[in-house]
Protein backbone atom coordinates (compact mmCIF):
# COMPACT_ATOMS: atom_id res chain seq x y z
CA UNK A 1 0.00 0.00 0.00
CA UNK A 2 1.69 3.22 -1.12
CA UNK A 3 -0.94 5.78 -0.12
CA UNK A 4 -0.48 7.07 3.43
CA UNK A 5 -3.56 7.22 5.62
CA UNK A 6 -4.17 9.73 8.41
CA UNK A 7 -5.96 9.51 11.73
CA UNK A 8 -6.84 13.00 12.98
CA UNK A 9 -6.78 13.53 16.75
CA UNK A 10 -8.46 16.95 16.89
CA UNK A 11 -11.46 15.52 18.76
CA UNK A 12 -9.41 13.70 21.43
CA UNK A 13 -5.64 13.76 21.87
CA UNK A 14 -5.12 17.27 20.47
CA UNK A 15 -7.30 19.00 23.04
CA UNK A 16 -6.30 16.52 25.76
CA UNK A 17 -2.64 17.43 25.17
CA UNK A 18 -3.18 21.18 24.97
CA UNK A 19 -6.39 22.09 26.78
CA UNK A 20 -6.90 19.51 29.54
CA UNK A 21 -9.56 17.70 27.46
CA UNK A 22 -11.96 20.64 27.81
CA UNK A 23 -13.42 20.79 24.30
CA UNK A 24 -17.19 20.36 24.54
CA UNK A 25 -19.44 18.43 22.17
CA UNK A 26 -20.99 21.73 21.03
CA UNK A 27 -17.48 22.85 20.00
CA UNK A 28 -17.06 19.77 17.80
CA UNK A 29 -20.40 19.38 16.04
CA UNK A 30 -20.21 22.38 13.64
CA UNK A 31 -17.10 20.86 11.99
CA UNK A 32 -18.25 17.22 11.91
CA UNK A 33 -19.75 17.28 8.42
CA UNK A 34 -16.47 18.63 7.01
CA UNK A 35 -14.35 16.14 8.98
CA UNK A 36 -16.55 13.30 7.74
CA UNK A 37 -15.90 14.28 4.11
CA UNK A 38 -12.14 14.85 4.44
CA UNK A 39 -11.06 11.26 3.73
CA UNK A 40 -9.38 10.29 6.99
CA UNK A 41 -8.60 6.67 7.85
CA UNK A 42 -10.21 7.37 11.22
CA UNK A 43 -11.03 10.17 13.66
CA UNK A 44 -9.89 9.68 17.24
CA UNK A 45 -12.70 11.14 19.32
CA UNK A 46 -13.15 9.12 22.52
CA UNK A 47 -11.33 7.35 25.33
CA UNK A 48 -8.14 8.51 27.03
CA UNK A 49 -9.07 11.29 29.45
CA UNK A 50 -12.22 12.41 27.60
CA UNK A 51 -14.49 10.02 29.48
CA UNK A 52 -13.59 11.34 32.92
CA UNK A 53 -13.50 15.00 31.80
CA UNK A 54 -16.92 14.84 30.16
CA UNK A 55 -18.57 14.01 33.47
CA UNK A 56 -16.18 15.77 35.85
CA UNK A 57 -15.86 19.16 34.16
CA UNK A 58 -18.27 19.50 31.24
CA UNK A 59 -21.49 17.98 32.64
CA UNK A 60 -21.72 15.78 29.54
CA UNK A 61 -22.53 12.10 29.24
CA UNK A 62 -19.55 10.51 27.43
CA UNK A 63 -21.80 7.84 25.91
CA UNK A 64 -24.19 10.45 24.55
CA UNK A 65 -21.20 12.33 23.10
CA UNK A 66 -20.14 9.17 21.26
CA UNK A 67 -23.62 8.45 19.89
CA UNK A 68 -23.98 12.05 18.70
CA UNK A 69 -20.57 12.04 16.98
CA UNK A 70 -21.38 8.75 15.24
CA UNK A 71 -24.60 10.21 13.91
CA UNK A 72 -22.76 13.33 12.73
CA UNK A 73 -19.92 11.37 11.05
CA UNK A 74 -21.41 8.16 9.63
CA UNK A 75 -18.82 7.73 6.85
CA UNK A 76 -15.60 7.78 8.90
CA UNK A 77 -14.29 5.20 11.35
CA UNK A 78 -14.41 6.53 14.92
CA UNK A 79 -11.48 5.56 17.12
CA UNK A 80 -10.89 5.43 20.86
CA UNK A 81 -7.94 4.92 23.23
CA UNK A 82 -8.33 2.05 25.72
CA UNK A 83 -5.86 1.28 28.55
CA UNK A 84 -6.12 -2.50 28.40
CA UNK A 85 -7.12 -3.94 31.75
CA UNK A 86 -7.29 -0.37 33.16
CA UNK A 87 -10.01 0.47 30.55
CA UNK A 88 -10.14 4.28 31.02
CA UNK A 89 -9.42 4.32 34.74
CA UNK A 90 -6.25 3.98 36.79
CA UNK A 91 -6.51 0.45 38.23
CA UNK A 92 -7.12 -3.03 36.86
CA UNK A 93 -10.74 -4.10 36.41
CA UNK A 94 -12.22 -7.59 36.25
CA UNK A 95 -12.66 -9.23 32.85
CA UNK A 96 -16.46 -8.92 33.00
CA UNK A 97 -16.15 -5.10 33.20
CA UNK A 98 -13.63 -5.10 30.32
CA UNK A 99 -15.97 -7.24 28.21
CA UNK A 100 -19.03 -5.07 28.82
CA UNK A 101 -17.10 -1.87 28.18
CA UNK A 102 -15.79 -3.19 24.84
CA UNK A 103 -19.30 -4.33 23.87
CA UNK A 104 -20.99 -1.04 24.76
CA UNK A 105 -18.25 1.11 23.16
CA UNK A 106 -18.74 -0.68 19.84
CA UNK A 107 -22.55 -0.65 20.14
CA UNK A 108 -22.53 3.11 20.75
CA UNK A 109 -20.37 3.93 17.73
CA UNK A 110 -16.68 3.05 18.11
CA UNK A 111 -15.09 1.28 15.14
CA UNK A 112 -11.38 1.17 16.03
CA UNK A 113 -10.15 0.46 19.57
CA UNK A 114 -6.49 1.30 20.21
CA UNK A 115 -5.45 -0.83 23.19
CA UNK A 116 -2.24 -0.23 25.12
CA UNK A 117 -0.64 -1.22 28.40
CA UNK A 118 1.74 1.08 30.28
CA UNK A 119 4.17 -1.81 30.91
CA UNK A 120 3.80 -3.46 27.49
CA UNK A 121 2.65 -6.60 29.30
CA UNK A 122 0.71 -8.55 26.63
CA UNK A 123 -1.30 -10.32 29.36
CA UNK A 124 -2.93 -6.98 30.20
CA UNK A 125 -4.16 -6.69 26.59
CA UNK A 126 -5.58 -10.23 26.20
CA UNK A 127 -9.11 -9.62 27.45
CA UNK A 128 -9.60 -6.32 25.61
CA UNK A 129 -8.31 -7.76 22.32
CA UNK A 130 -10.56 -10.81 22.65
CA UNK A 131 -13.71 -8.83 23.40
CA UNK A 132 -13.14 -6.05 20.83
CA UNK A 133 -12.90 -8.71 18.13
CA UNK A 134 -15.81 -10.70 19.54
CA UNK A 135 -18.13 -7.69 19.32
CA UNK A 136 -17.05 -6.66 15.81
CA UNK A 137 -14.59 -3.85 16.45
CA UNK A 138 -11.26 -3.30 14.74
CA UNK A 139 -8.47 -4.05 17.20
CA UNK A 140 -5.37 -1.84 17.11
CA UNK A 141 -2.86 -2.97 19.71
CA UNK A 142 -0.23 -0.42 20.70
CA UNK A 143 3.40 -0.61 21.70
CA UNK A 144 4.21 2.00 24.36
CA UNK A 145 7.48 3.34 22.95
CA UNK A 146 10.25 4.31 25.33
CA UNK A 147 14.04 4.35 25.57
CA UNK A 148 15.98 2.30 28.14
CA UNK A 149 18.68 -0.38 28.31
CA UNK A 150 16.00 -3.06 27.71
CA UNK A 151 13.82 -1.24 25.18
CA UNK A 152 15.63 -1.77 21.89
CA UNK A 153 14.43 -2.48 18.34
CA UNK A 154 14.43 -6.25 18.84
CA UNK A 155 12.24 -5.86 21.95
CA UNK A 156 9.63 -3.86 20.04
CA UNK A 157 9.65 -6.17 17.00
CA UNK A 158 9.25 -9.25 19.20
CA UNK A 159 6.37 -7.54 21.06
CA UNK A 160 4.68 -6.60 17.76
CA UNK A 161 4.89 -10.21 16.58
CA UNK A 162 3.25 -11.35 19.83
CA UNK A 163 0.46 -8.80 19.40
CA UNK A 164 -0.17 -9.91 15.81
CA UNK A 165 -0.52 -13.52 16.99
CA UNK A 166 -2.90 -12.32 19.69
CA UNK A 167 -5.24 -11.01 16.99
CA UNK A 168 -4.27 -7.39 16.28
CA UNK A 169 -5.78 -5.97 13.08
CA UNK A 170 -3.25 -3.11 13.11
CA UNK A 171 -0.28 -2.32 15.35
CA UNK A 172 0.46 1.18 16.63
CA UNK A 173 3.84 2.53 17.69
CA UNK A 174 2.63 4.77 20.52
CA UNK A 175 5.31 7.41 21.06
CA UNK A 176 3.50 9.49 23.69
CA UNK A 177 6.56 11.53 24.71
CA UNK A 178 8.11 12.19 21.27
CA UNK A 179 11.18 10.09 22.13
CA UNK A 180 11.23 8.21 18.80
CA UNK A 181 13.79 10.09 16.72
CA UNK A 182 13.47 10.23 12.91
CA UNK A 183 16.20 7.76 11.88
CA UNK A 184 15.19 5.36 14.65
CA UNK A 185 11.62 5.57 13.35
CA UNK A 186 12.83 4.65 9.85
CA UNK A 187 14.73 1.64 11.15
CA UNK A 188 11.96 0.43 13.48
CA UNK A 189 9.23 0.71 10.85
CA UNK A 190 11.42 -1.13 8.31
CA UNK A 191 11.94 -4.00 10.77
CA UNK A 192 8.26 -4.14 11.69
CA UNK A 193 7.22 -4.24 8.02
CA UNK A 194 9.63 -7.16 7.49
CA UNK A 195 8.29 -9.15 10.45
CA UNK A 196 4.62 -8.23 10.82
CA UNK A 197 1.82 -8.68 8.26
CA UNK A 198 -0.74 -6.18 9.57
CA UNK A 199 -0.68 -2.39 8.90
CA UNK A 200 1.61 -0.26 11.08
CA UNK A 201 0.23 2.97 12.57
CA UNK A 202 2.52 5.64 14.06
CA UNK A 203 1.44 7.96 16.86
CA UNK A 204 3.90 10.64 17.95
CA UNK A 205 3.79 14.12 19.45
CA UNK A 206 5.85 17.24 18.75
CA UNK A 207 6.98 17.89 22.33
CA UNK A 208 10.68 17.82 21.42
CA UNK A 209 10.11 19.32 17.97
CA UNK A 210 10.94 16.21 15.95
CA UNK A 211 7.43 14.86 15.29
CA UNK A 212 7.11 15.97 11.64
CA UNK A 213 10.51 14.51 10.78
CA UNK A 214 9.68 11.29 12.61
CA UNK A 215 6.43 10.95 10.65
CA UNK A 216 8.16 11.61 7.33
CA UNK A 217 10.98 9.12 7.95
CA UNK A 218 8.44 6.49 9.05
CA UNK A 219 6.50 7.13 5.82
CA UNK A 220 9.70 6.66 3.79
CA UNK A 221 10.13 3.32 5.59
CA UNK A 222 6.62 2.21 4.63
CA UNK A 223 4.40 3.06 7.60
CA UNK A 224 0.72 2.73 6.65
CA UNK A 225 -1.08 5.24 8.89
CA UNK A 226 0.06 8.26 10.94
CA UNK A 227 -1.65 10.36 13.60
CA UNK A 228 -1.88 14.12 13.08
CA UNK A 229 -3.94 16.98 14.48
CA UNK A 230 -5.54 19.89 12.67
CA UNK A 231 -3.24 22.90 12.98
CA UNK A 232 -5.18 25.03 15.55
CA UNK A 233 -4.36 22.40 18.20
CA UNK A 234 -1.29 20.73 16.68
CA UNK A 235 2.38 20.71 17.67
CA UNK A 236 3.96 21.37 21.05
CA UNK A 237 2.67 18.69 23.39
CA UNK A 238 0.08 17.72 20.74
CA UNK A 239 0.56 15.79 17.49
CA UNK A 240 2.15 17.13 14.29
CA UNK A 241 -0.07 19.19 11.97
CA UNK A 242 -2.38 17.40 9.52
CA UNK A 243 -2.32 20.12 6.87
CA UNK A 244 1.50 20.22 6.81
CA UNK A 245 1.77 16.49 6.14
CA UNK A 246 -1.04 16.44 3.57
CA UNK A 247 0.69 19.29 1.68
CA UNK A 248 4.10 17.58 1.93
CA UNK A 249 2.83 14.33 0.39
CA UNK A 250 0.59 15.92 -2.24
CA UNK A 251 1.45 14.79 -5.78
CA UNK A 252 3.78 12.01 -4.57
CA UNK A 253 3.13 8.28 -4.60
CA UNK A 254 2.29 8.67 -0.88
CA UNK A 255 -0.45 11.28 -1.51
CA UNK A 256 -3.07 11.02 1.24
CA UNK A 257 -5.91 12.04 -1.07
CA UNK A 258 -7.20 14.42 1.62
CA UNK A 259 -8.66 17.73 0.42
CA UNK A 260 -6.64 20.67 1.82
CA UNK A 261 -9.53 23.07 1.17
CA UNK A 262 -11.78 20.99 3.42
CA UNK A 263 -9.08 20.89 6.10
CA UNK A 264 -8.78 24.67 5.87
CA UNK A 265 -12.52 25.06 6.54
CA UNK A 266 -12.38 22.69 9.52
CA UNK A 267 -9.26 24.44 10.85
CA UNK A 268 -11.00 27.83 10.67
CA UNK A 269 -13.68 26.50 13.01
CA UNK A 270 -11.21 24.98 15.49
CA UNK A 271 -9.08 28.14 15.47
CA UNK A 272 -12.04 29.89 17.07
CA UNK A 273 -12.40 27.11 19.63
CA UNK A 274 -8.67 27.28 20.46
CA UNK A 275 -8.95 31.04 20.99
CA UNK A 276 -11.93 30.52 23.31
CA UNK A 277 -10.04 27.86 25.32
CA UNK A 278 -7.05 30.22 25.67
CA UNK A 279 -9.33 32.97 26.95
CA UNK A 280 -10.86 30.54 29.46
CA UNK A 281 -7.38 29.62 30.68
CA UNK A 282 -7.54 25.92 29.79
CA UNK A 283 -5.19 26.18 26.80
CA UNK A 284 -1.86 27.40 28.12
CA UNK A 285 0.36 28.85 25.34
CA UNK A 286 3.35 27.14 27.01
CA UNK A 287 2.16 23.77 25.67
CA UNK A 288 2.76 25.04 22.14
CA UNK A 289 6.52 25.36 22.70
CA UNK A 290 9.22 22.80 21.95
CA UNK A 291 10.77 21.36 25.12
CA UNK A 292 13.97 19.41 24.45
CA UNK A 293 14.14 18.37 28.13
CA UNK A 294 11.90 15.51 27.02
CA UNK A 295 14.89 13.98 25.24
CA UNK A 296 17.28 14.59 28.14
CA UNK A 297 15.11 13.25 30.96
CA UNK A 298 12.51 11.22 28.99
CA UNK A 299 9.86 13.13 30.93
CA UNK A 300 6.85 13.95 28.71
CA UNK A 301 5.62 17.55 28.63
CA UNK A 302 2.46 16.94 30.63
CA UNK A 303 4.45 15.18 33.31
CA UNK A 304 6.79 18.20 33.60
CA UNK A 305 3.85 20.47 34.42
CA UNK A 306 2.61 18.00 37.04
CA UNK A 307 6.05 17.80 38.71
CA UNK A 308 6.24 21.59 38.83
CA UNK A 309 2.82 21.76 40.45
CA UNK A 310 3.68 19.14 43.09
CA UNK A 311 6.86 21.05 43.96
CA UNK A 312 4.96 24.34 44.13
CA UNK A 313 2.50 22.81 46.61
CA UNK A 314 5.46 21.65 48.73
CA UNK A 315 7.21 25.07 48.49
CA UNK A 316 10.13 23.29 46.84
CA UNK A 317 10.24 24.74 43.32
CA UNK A 318 14.00 25.17 43.67
CA UNK A 319 14.26 21.36 43.64
CA UNK A 320 12.91 21.08 40.06
CA UNK A 321 16.16 19.94 38.43
CA UNK A 322 16.89 17.60 41.34
CA UNK A 323 13.55 15.92 40.68
CA UNK A 324 14.19 15.74 36.94
CA UNK A 325 17.48 13.97 37.67
CA UNK A 326 15.75 11.65 40.17
CA UNK A 327 13.05 10.48 37.70
CA UNK A 328 15.43 8.26 35.65
CA UNK A 329 16.86 6.78 38.87
CA UNK A 330 13.41 5.85 40.18
CA UNK A 331 12.52 4.46 36.77
CA UNK A 332 15.63 2.24 36.85
CA UNK A 333 14.79 1.05 40.39
CA UNK A 334 11.27 0.20 39.19
CA UNK A 335 12.40 -1.91 36.22
CA UNK A 336 12.25 0.75 33.46
CA UNK A 337 8.49 1.17 32.97
CA UNK A 338 7.54 3.41 30.01
CA UNK A 339 6.36 6.79 31.29
CA UNK A 340 2.69 6.83 30.29
CA UNK A 341 -0.52 6.83 32.35
CA UNK A 342 -0.49 5.53 35.07
CA UNK A 343 3.24 4.74 35.46
CA UNK A 344 4.29 8.32 34.65
CA UNK A 345 2.31 9.61 37.64
CA UNK A 346 3.65 6.82 39.89
CA UNK A 347 7.32 7.37 39.00
CA UNK A 348 7.00 11.18 39.00
CA UNK A 349 5.33 11.39 42.39
CA UNK A 350 7.87 9.00 43.92
CA UNK A 351 10.74 11.10 42.53
CA UNK A 352 9.23 14.23 44.12
CA UNK A 353 8.89 12.46 47.49
CA UNK A 354 12.46 11.15 47.31
CA UNK A 355 13.80 14.67 46.80
CA UNK A 356 11.67 16.72 49.19
CA UNK A 357 11.86 14.20 52.06
CA UNK A 358 15.68 14.32 51.90
CA UNK A 359 15.98 10.53 51.85
CA UNK A 360 15.25 8.19 48.95
CA UNK A 361 12.20 5.98 49.61
CA UNK A 362 11.67 7.34 53.12
CA UNK A 363 8.06 7.74 51.97
CA UNK A 364 6.67 5.27 49.39
CA UNK A 365 3.28 5.75 47.78
CA UNK A 366 0.63 3.06 47.68
CA UNK A 367 0.89 3.09 43.87
CA UNK A 368 4.69 2.60 43.96
CA UNK A 369 4.19 -0.39 46.27
CA UNK A 370 1.57 -1.79 43.88
CA UNK A 371 3.88 -1.39 40.87
CA UNK A 372 6.76 -3.15 42.67
CA UNK A 373 4.44 -5.90 43.88
CA UNK A 374 3.31 -6.72 40.35
CA UNK A 375 -0.26 -5.39 40.64
CA UNK A 376 0.13 -3.57 37.31
CA UNK A 377 1.81 -6.49 35.52
CA UNK A 378 5.28 -7.63 34.53
CA UNK A 379 7.89 -4.86 34.69
CA UNK A 380 10.18 -4.72 31.64
CA UNK A 381 13.45 -5.26 33.56
CA UNK A 382 14.53 -6.57 36.99
CA UNK A 383 13.77 -4.11 39.80
CA UNK A 384 16.05 -2.90 42.59
CA UNK A 385 15.38 -5.63 45.17
CA UNK A 386 16.44 -3.43 48.10
CA UNK A 387 13.83 -0.86 47.12
CA UNK A 388 11.20 -3.56 46.63
CA UNK A 389 11.95 -5.03 50.07
CA UNK A 390 11.61 -1.56 51.61
CA UNK A 391 8.30 -1.06 49.81
CA UNK A 392 6.48 -4.40 50.27
CA UNK A 393 8.51 -6.24 52.93
CA UNK A 394 7.96 -9.99 52.68
CA UNK A 395 4.75 -9.75 50.62
CA UNK A 396 4.68 -12.16 47.71
CA UNK A 397 5.21 -10.65 44.26
CA UNK A 398 2.37 -11.26 41.81
CA UNK A 399 3.63 -13.25 38.82
CA UNK A 400 0.34 -14.27 37.18
CA UNK A 401 -1.84 -12.02 35.00
CA UNK A 402 -3.02 -9.52 37.65
CA UNK A 403 -6.65 -9.65 36.47
CA UNK A 404 -6.77 -13.39 37.26
CA UNK A 405 -6.88 -12.36 40.92
CA UNK A 406 -9.94 -10.11 40.46
CA UNK A 407 -13.39 -11.62 40.97
CA UNK A 408 -16.22 -10.52 38.60
CA UNK A 409 -17.23 -6.97 39.52
CA UNK A 410 -20.27 -6.08 37.40
CA UNK A 411 -22.88 -7.56 39.79
CA UNK A 412 -21.47 -5.37 42.59
CA UNK A 413 -21.55 -2.21 40.42
CA UNK A 414 -25.09 -2.96 39.26
CA UNK A 415 -26.21 -3.37 42.85
CA UNK A 416 -24.50 -0.15 43.96
CA UNK A 417 -26.14 1.87 41.16
CA UNK A 418 -29.69 0.60 41.63
CA UNK A 419 -32.02 3.57 41.45
CA UNK A 420 -29.43 5.95 39.99
CA UNK A 421 -28.20 4.18 36.82
CA UNK A 422 -30.58 4.52 33.89
CA UNK A 423 -28.66 2.15 31.62
CA UNK A 424 -25.84 -0.37 31.48
CA UNK A 425 -23.67 2.49 30.18
CA UNK A 426 -24.34 4.36 33.43
CA UNK A 427 -23.21 1.30 35.39
CA UNK A 428 -19.94 1.30 33.45
CA UNK A 429 -19.42 5.03 34.01
CA UNK A 430 -19.84 4.39 37.73
CA UNK A 431 -17.52 1.36 37.65
CA UNK A 432 -14.68 3.50 36.29
CA UNK A 433 -15.28 6.72 38.23
CA UNK A 434 -17.73 6.10 41.13
CA UNK A 435 -17.60 9.53 42.79
CA UNK A 436 -17.47 11.50 39.55
CA UNK A 437 -20.29 9.50 37.94
CA UNK A 438 -22.54 9.75 41.02
CA UNK A 439 -22.21 13.54 41.04
CA UNK A 440 -22.83 13.65 37.30
CA UNK A 441 -26.00 11.51 37.57
CA UNK A 442 -27.33 13.82 40.31
CA UNK A 443 -26.76 16.85 38.08
CA UNK A 444 -28.08 15.20 34.93
CA UNK A 445 -31.23 13.94 36.61
CA UNK A 446 -31.97 17.18 38.46
CA UNK A 447 -31.37 15.94 42.01
CA UNK A 448 -28.88 18.77 42.56
CA UNK A 449 -28.19 22.05 40.81
CA UNK A 450 -25.01 22.59 38.83
CA UNK A 451 -22.44 24.69 40.70
CA UNK A 452 -21.18 27.86 39.07
CA UNK A 453 -18.67 26.83 36.43
CA UNK A 454 -15.05 27.37 37.37
CA UNK A 455 -11.98 26.77 35.26
CA UNK A 456 -9.43 24.79 37.29
CA UNK A 457 -5.99 26.34 36.91
CA UNK A 458 -3.75 23.96 38.84
CA UNK A 459 -3.35 20.34 37.78
CA UNK A 460 -3.30 17.17 39.67
CA UNK A 461 -3.98 15.96 43.11
CA UNK A 462 -4.52 12.24 43.55
CA UNK A 463 -6.89 10.98 46.22
CA UNK A 464 -6.80 7.59 47.94
CA UNK A 465 -8.74 5.99 45.08
CA UNK A 466 -6.30 7.22 42.46
CA UNK A 467 -8.84 9.78 41.20
CA UNK A 468 -7.30 13.06 40.11
CA UNK A 469 -8.94 16.45 40.11
CA UNK A 470 -7.53 17.53 36.76
CA UNK A 471 -6.57 15.51 33.71
CA UNK A 472 -4.10 17.88 32.06
CA UNK A 473 -1.17 15.65 32.98
CA UNK A 474 -2.82 12.45 31.71
CA UNK A 475 -0.31 11.18 29.17
CA UNK A 476 -2.35 8.60 27.31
Amino acid sequence: MSKVFITDTILRDAHQSQAATRMKLEDMLPACEILDKAGYWSLECWGGATFDSCMRFLNEDPWERLRTLKKAMPNTKLQMLFRGQNILGYKHYADDVVEQFCKKSIENGIDVVRIFDALNDPRNLEAAVKFVKEYGGMCETAISYTVSPVHNEDYFVKLAMQLEKMGADTICIKDMANLLLPYDAYSLVKKLKENVGVPIHLHTHNTAGTGDMTNLMAIEAGVDIVDCALSPMANGTSNPSTESLVATLKGTDKDTGIDLDLLSKAAAHFRGIATKLKEEGTLNPKVLNVDSNTLLYQVPGGMLSNLLNQLKEANAEDKYYDVLAEVPRVREDFGYPPLVTPTSQIVGTQAVLNVISGERYKMITKESKGLLKGEYGQLPAPVNEEVRKKAIGDDEVITCRPADLIEPELPKYREETKGIAKSEEDVLSYALFPQVASKFFDLRDGRVQAPKAETPKAPAKVDANGVRTLIVEDLS
